[in-house]
């Protein structure tokens, strides 16, 4: 018999016997779906509008640097008397020559394929002359990012916990005079003090600079150091006065807070309750501050590095910006404006998990 003839009832027996076949994991409902869902929601639109805001950033390097009344192709004729045939064949060497339109076109497609050009005054590809010059700016941006916020941190939290002490008017003070200091002008001031001296105070540091040139080995990282001293201050003086300032802030929020008030009376030492308690939630605002900084980490410091002729991307923006150097400036503005999107859309796709209130 090829048919099965086992009663029906035989079979619903054996079924109800071996018990109820495995249910299937149920789908995620609830709060949690819910929230994974606006969360997404969340990273969509904030990847979106850094999309957004990257377009429009490369449309403004281009219309930008043309407003500059100065032309690139006298500039780079150095004042040397040039007859007119000789300027339009510049021009039309360095593509000056063609309709503002074509112009725009072609560099929008060249730049989102990551060519930015060749420098008018360095006569080089610009993207060679931005990786030349970028490890000499995340060396000496990179340290001061790492000195400062440790340093604003610390210092924040201890002033705000003695709210009212000798310690916090003087820290606060200080501070706020540092965070009011052109960053430019600190550091003409160092450059007077400590290189060339004045006074009883003699001349300590170089004037400016990477290195001397005559050093190698660990006499060179030496070398590197002694150079990195003033403008590693300056940086760290400003950057420093402002992640108090806010560390402080945050902190001053959260003291009055409930949760600070029960933990105390639990019998948690104060040094605990600070710790563990209330500096984690106070970090939150001096979290996104940090990602904000750490895009400046790349974008440099234009008026430090020039100050101290740190041969940095700060250093070869101020020098295109001379000329001007239309392909070197563009791309220069976009790669700085560029970190600082990033850093701040990596801040807010980070938030949430710091703060779940935020993307819900």
């Amino acid at each position: 018999m090829t048919a099965d003839s086992t009663p029906a009832l035989v079979k619903q027996a054996d079924a109800d016997t071996d018990g109820p076949a495995p249910a299937a994991p149920p789908a995620a409902r609830g709060p949690r779906a819910r929230n994974t869902k606006a969360y997404l929601t969340y990273v969509a639109g904030k990847i979106f509008g850094a999309a957004v805001s990257l377009f429009a950033v490369l449309v403004t390097s281009f219309f930008l640097f043309r407003l500059i009344p100065s032309d690139p192709v006298k500039q780079m004729t150095g004042g040397r008397p040039v007859s007119a045939e000789q300027l339009e064949s510049l021009r039309r060497q360095l593509g000056l020559d063609q309709p503002m339109w074509q112009q725009f076109t072609s560099y929008v497609g060249d730049a989102l394929t990551g060519d930015f050009g060749t420098s008018f005054q360095y006569h080089a590809p610009v993207i060679d002359k931005i990786t030349e010059a970028l490890p000499a700016t995340l060396l000496l941006t990179g340290t001061a990012y790492v000195l400062y916020s440790a340093l604003g941190i610390w210092l924040g939290t201890r002033t705000a916990w003695r709210n009212g002490s000798k310690s916090d008017r003087f820290n606060t003070a200080l501070a706020l005079t540092l965070y009011s200091v052109p960053s430019f002008w600190l550091g003409l001031l160092l450059i007077i003090v400590f290189s060339v001296g004045i006074g009883p105070i003699p001349g300590m540091f170089p004037t400016g600079g990477l290195e001397s040139g005559n050093e190698s080995g660990f006499a060179y990282v030496l070398d590197v150091a002694h150079h990195m001293v003033l403008p590693v201050i300056t940086l760290v003086a400003v950057g420093y006065a402002q992640t108090l300032l806010v560390m402080r802030s945050s902190l001053l929020d959260e003291m009055g807070s409930d949760y600070l008030t029960t933990a105390r009376a639990k019998g948690l030492r104060d040094d605990t309750v600070r710790r563990r308690h209330a500096v984690p939630n106070a970090m939150l605002p001096t979290f996104t501050l940090m990602f904000v900084n750490l895009g400046h980490v790349v974008a440099g410091q234009i008026l430090v590095e020039t100050v101290f002729s740190w041969p940095g991307l700060g250093g070869l923006f101020y020098q295109g910006l001379s000329v001007p150097d239309l392909p070197l400036v563009q791309a220069l503005f976009f790669l700085f404006a560029t970190a600082v999107i990033l850093a701040n859309t990596l801040a807010d796709l980070l938030y949430p998990l710091l703060d779940p209130r935020v993307g819900r």
